[in-house]
């Protein structure tokens, strides 16, 4: 029966785990042989003894484990050398981020491993259960609002108290993707009034569902891109989108930035100028911080503080949530993995257009078209 192995992660802050005990168990029951690095789910809570009653088999030697395995099944881009273990035979599914781990596709192209990339899995209705980028930030929207909660010097709702009325906080959200609307949903339940921007009219009526109020802006064009993502949009755009929302940003509270482009860097939507026309004590919560950041001042990592606003640029937020994080993100893997799941066989088919769309590298060569013609 074919092997899988979970590893341990590597990356520092990395909580997470690929395989759950659930999802082992499932495995296992398919058919499948179940090898786990021991201690790879202790910092999502999921001890060994768990795995080890879903049918798992626990192994101390990760190179070991990595060297038997038809396939491995991991969180966070794996190490050249880990790859480097790998039979040519073998299949990769995990994040692989091929727009900056050069070396990491390199590697796994020249050792001729398969490997299937979950920020590649297509944003088509057939692959919903396998979207990992969907499910990590629905993670991330709803703690950023909770981190900005935690940070600002006063309540989030309306309240009336014999010592008179607390006005409710204001937030902008930047950006309606799945993020953006988790946040919506997530401050509104705290009782905040929120004021959304995004560059796509047709989300406009989800936020009006969600209770929150959507900032028009004066364009002809759509930015609606592809998979549901919005498209990189000209700087004269983004220039009277800036002047708009200033308007906005400089009586809120709390802004949170959630807008990516894949591929490519974070657009700018929060200048030094909007910064210091808020008020003293606001927050700035930057999700796109990892991509270079929505907001001009905030750093990777870190968090800054400019003439009193208070700006998070806080990293792999979907970590600090990594028991439901992992159980989320198992289950997306899984389900990519039963697509593989063959007659008793892990295959590869390039004609299944969910395994094409996110087949990175096969048969010792990069097979997806943007990152190859990158290399």
């Amino acid at each position: 029966m074919p092997n899988v192995f979970i590893p341990r992660e590597q990356r520092p802050g990395e909580t997470r785990v690929a395989a759950t005990p659930e999802t082992v168990k499932r495995m296992t029951k398919a058919g499948l042989t179940v090898t786990l690095e021991r201690g790879a789910g202790a910092a999502a809570f999921f001890p060994d003894s768990e795995y080890e009653a879903a049918g798992a088999r626990l192994e101390d030697d990760a190179a070991r484990g990595w060297s038997g395995a038809d396939a491995v099944l991991a969180v966070t881009p794996p190490s050249p050398e880990a790859v480097a273990g790998l039979r040519k035979d073998a299949l990769l599914v995990s994040f692989l981020a091929p727009h900056r781990e050069t070396g990491l596709v390199r590697a796994l192209a020249a050792g001729g491993a398969s490997s299937l990339a979950m920020e590649l899995i297509p944003r088509i209705t057939r692959a919903q259960s396998m979207d990992a980028l969907s499910s990590q930030a629905n993670i991330a929207g709803y703690k950023a609002v909770l981190l900005a909660a935690v940070h600002l010097p006063k309540y989030c709702p309306l309240l009336m108290t014999a010592a008179g009325t607390v006005k409710p906080a204001r937030f902008v959200i930047m950006g309606a993707g799945v993020a953006g609307l988790q946040a919506i949903a997530t401050a509104r339940r705290l009782g905040a009034i929120v004021e959304v921007s995004d560059i796509r009219p047709a989300v406009k009526e989800q936020v009006q569902s969600l209770g929150a109020r959507f900032i028009d802006l004066p364009t002809a064009e759509s930015g609606e891109g592809t998979g549901g993502y919005a498209r990189e949009m000209g700087e004269d755009f983004l220039r009277r989108q800036r002047e708009i929302v200033l308007q906005h940003v400089s009586q809120a509270d709390a802004v949170i930035t959630t807008a990516l482009i894949p591929g490519k860097p974070a657009p700018r939507l929060v200048t030094r100028e909007m910064v210091e026309a808020m008020r003293p004590g606001s927050v700035i919560v930057d999700l796109a911080v990892e991509q270079g950041g929505n907001c001009e001042l905030s750093k990777a990592g870190e968090d800054v503080v400019h003439g009193g606003v208070t700006l998070l640029g806080p990293a792999n937020l979907a970590a600090t949530l990594p028991h439901d994080a992992s159980a989320l993100y198992a289950r997306n893997v899984w389900a990519l993995l039963q697509l593989l799941w063959k007659d008793g066989q892990l295959v590869v088919d390039t004609a299944d257009e969910v395994i094409a769309g996110c087949l990175l590298t096969h048969e010792g060569r990069v097979v997806h078209g943007p990152t190859a013609e990158r290399l």
